[in-house]
């Protein structure tokens, strides 16, 4: 493959790539790019079970691609039978759902239907007779999936990992992990032509951690919606959800222990005066055993009244929340970004969170809310409570917050990785 500017790549926006620079200029229309997401179907709602912030990703960045003229195509298993195989995410963006394994496989059972995902993704390519430009793949499973498709298509493969196995160990040991996760994490890292990273953080991790070649790394953070996700009137979003006065905390995302959302319970049981401190946790489905053991660990703390739990929700219906809230709140042990964290933000809401991953990216300390250093209670209760006490904190926090938020929208993400994806096409068809 031919080499190319990437820095030239990074500094694009909507304006430096239009739409007509995705078609491939060869008379055949426009990019053709395969999207390969094993487990994270788009069509899942954010905050069920292995259900988070890459969903909402791969969803915005199939339709910002296809906005700006790219053909898309989603492959992803089938999670619900009742989903038709093709389904349109807009008029150039679609999802296939393929049939590979049974449909209540757990997220690390996949992997040994990957050959079966394989076959039944190159039996729909050929019965539509589709070529693909270049695939996308998003997670360590679809990573494997998208070294056999750029062989056998001879096309450039770009791959994000959104989480890696040895941060998550080193972040709390004892995480359980498929026990092939880690060497075809560096397989991929080794053999992808790019590597889309969120931050920083993740960069130097596939450096250090993986030998990642770090002139493949790329750093192409994610957006927000800015015009979904805005700062609406507290009292009236809270008269809306029917939730009263008081102070209220916000935690948003998928429970599990690695979300560390028992450090929030822990802060607000030790709280000075939290009489009229009330938490929302959404995320998570009925029967998950997380928050089977969340609930056990409010009433332990005698909290359980002040503790809701409203499950996952449409990503319609969070901007409400957020802007309901006083403070949103992420106590993870890792976050390779934190989308939840940039929502709230973009909604005018100061997060107090963990200084981990790519959360400082977001969370401009002191500015738009707190980094927590170490993940335990006593250090968010120290923040949580500088916060609750000092109304006009919270608000110049908020607008902080939003301002920073605009900068960094899936319109100008989209344009960075649209830059990208032609520039290797064109590379990869001249090389």
């Amino acid at each position: 493959m031919s080499s190319f500017d990437d820095n030239a790549v990074l500094t694009a926006s909507r304006t430096e790539v239009p739409a007509c620079l995705v078609d491939r200029g060869d008379g055949l229309g426009p990019m053709g790019i395969a999207m390969v997401s094993v487990h994270g179907c788009p069509y899942i709602r954010a905050g069920e079970k292995d259900a988070g912030g890459m969903n909402v990703y791969v969803l915005e960045t199939a339709r910002e691609l296809a906005r700006r003229g790219a053909r898309v195509d989603v492959f992803t298993r089938r999670h619900d039978l009742r989903d038709e195989q093709v389904m349109h995410l807009s008029p150039r963006a679609r999802v296939i759902h393929l049939d590979a394994g049974p449909v209540s496989a757990e997220k690390e059972g996949v992997y040994e239907h990957i050959p079966e995902f394989c076959r039944a993704l190159a039996d729909f390519q050929n019965s539509e007779g589709r070529t693909y430009d270049l695939v996308s793949s998003h997670y360590w499973l679809s990573g494997l999936v998208g070294l056999d498709l750029a062989r056998r298509w001879r096309v450039p493969h770009v791959t994000s990992f959104h989480t890696l196995a040895e941060v998550k160990r080193r972040a709390r040991p004892g995480e359980s992990e498929h026990p092939r996760r880690a060497s075809s994490e560096r397989q991929i890292a080794c053999e992808a032509d790019r590597i889309v990273v969120w931050s920083e953080h993740e960069r130097n991790a596939l450096v250090q951690l993986y030998q990642a070649d770090p002139g493949r790394v790329l750093i192409i953070p994610p957006g927000v919606d800015v015009s979904k996700f805005r700062p609406l009137d507290q009292k009236s979003s809270r008269e809306r959800l029917g939730l009263g006065d008081g102070r209220i905390l916000l935690y948003v995302g998928r429970l599990e222990r690695l979300k560390g959302v028992d450090i929030l319970f822990r802060a607000v049981a030790a709280l000075d005066d939290a009489s009229d401190v009330r938490v929302i946790v959404i995320g998570g489905s009925a029967n998950s055993p997380e928050l089977s053991r969340l609930r056990r660990v409010a009433a332990s703390l005698k909290i359980d009244g002040r503790v809701s739990f409203r499950g996952s929700l449409p990503q319609e219906q969070l901007p409400e929340f957020y802007s309901a809230a006083d403070i949103c709140v992420l106590p993870s042990f890792y976050e390779s970004f934190g989308l939840a964290a940039l929502e709230a933000a973009a909604c005018g809401t100061p997060v107090v969170a963990s200084r981990v991953g790519g959360l400082p990216t977001i969370v401009k300390d002191g500015e738009t809310g707190y980094l927590v250093a170490w993940r335990c209670p006593g250090p968010f209760q120290e923040r949580l409570e500088v916060l609750l006490r000092n109304e006009n904190l919270r608000h110049q926090m908020g607008l902080a917050a939003r301002r920073h938020a605009e900068g960094l929208s899936w319109e100008l993400s989209g344009g960075k990785l649209c830059g990208l994806f032609q520039t290797m096409v064109a590379a990869n068809r001249t090389g």
